[in-house]
Formats: structure tokens, sequence, C-alpha cells
């Protein structure tokens, strides 16, 4: 039997190829573009985007949580971390001691146990069912549920 390998860090950014979507926008908006003086400005569109592309992301590892955005980077230790906060559309933000809530970019609730599990014991995991407690009556028979008709 083979123990699964646990990775050293996990990488939650969108896809590169995606890029293409961007440079597909600028290819068809080149008549737009060329159309009258200054429409060409319809470029940076397709150019913030790519950035975007390539910048936004979330890395996770053994020692803390690295949410890059477009213009920043914040590093989170493992140790500074309370929870893990989950949004109506499914977004994870990570709050610190302080209650300060900082966004994972591109996490999603169904990235959770993976973020459990590379946090090292940490954090729980959501989808595993907790411990049962035994029964604390001297009757250890089971109950039979009444059914509805």
């Amino acid at each position: 039997m083979t123990v699964p390998q646990l990775p050293s860090r996990l990488v939650f950014k969108i896809p590169s190829t995606a890029v293409l979507g961007a440079l597909l926008f600028a290819i068809t908006a080149t008549p737009f573009a060329w159309a009258a003086p200054g429409l060409y400005v319809i470029y940076v569109i397709p150019v913030v985007a790519i950035a975007w592309i390539l910048r936004v992301r979330t890395v996770a590892d053994g020692t803390r949580l690295v949410a890059r955005t477009l213009f920043g980077r914040h590093v989170l230790p493992w140790s500074d971390v309370r929870a893990l906060k989950v949004s109506e559309r499914s977004w994870v933000r990570a709050v610190d001691e302080a209650g300060k809530e900082l966004p994972l970019p591109n996490v999603r609730t169904r990235h959770l146990p993976a973020l459990s599990l590379i946090s090292g014991g940490r954090l729980d995991d959501p989808t595993e069912a907790p411990a049962r407690a035994p029964q604390e009556s001297g009757n250890d028979e089971p109950r039979e549920e009444a059914k509805a008709e």
C-alpha cells in the first residue's frame, strides 16, 4: 500500500491559457481601435487582463500563506491564521489573530481540504465528519427512529 505524498506547496491561480482570451480580445478589437484617433487605448484592457492573470494567486506551503494581488503581496504565517472565512460566493478569506480578513485570491470552498492538509493540522478539514462521542446513557441498544406515514 502506497502512502500519498504531500506536495511542498499549493498554488491557486487562473490557468495561464486564459491569456489567450485576452490576446483574442486584442486582435478582435483592432478594427475598432484604429477607427478613430484615441480609440487605441482599448488595448489597455487586454494588457491589464494579462497582468492580472499572470500575477494574482495564492501560494500555501507548510509555513505560510502568500496572497498576491495585482499591486501587492500579503504574507501570513500559519501560526497567525485564526480561521478561514467563506463568503456568500464561496470565496475564502483568512482571518488573522487581530481579526483582520485577508482575501485569498482564487481559493474556493472546494480547496479547503487541501489547505487543511498543507497547513500541517493547524486547520481542521471541514469535509471530515467529526469524531462521534460515545453514548452517555447506559443503554447501548440502538434507538429506532419513528417513521412518518
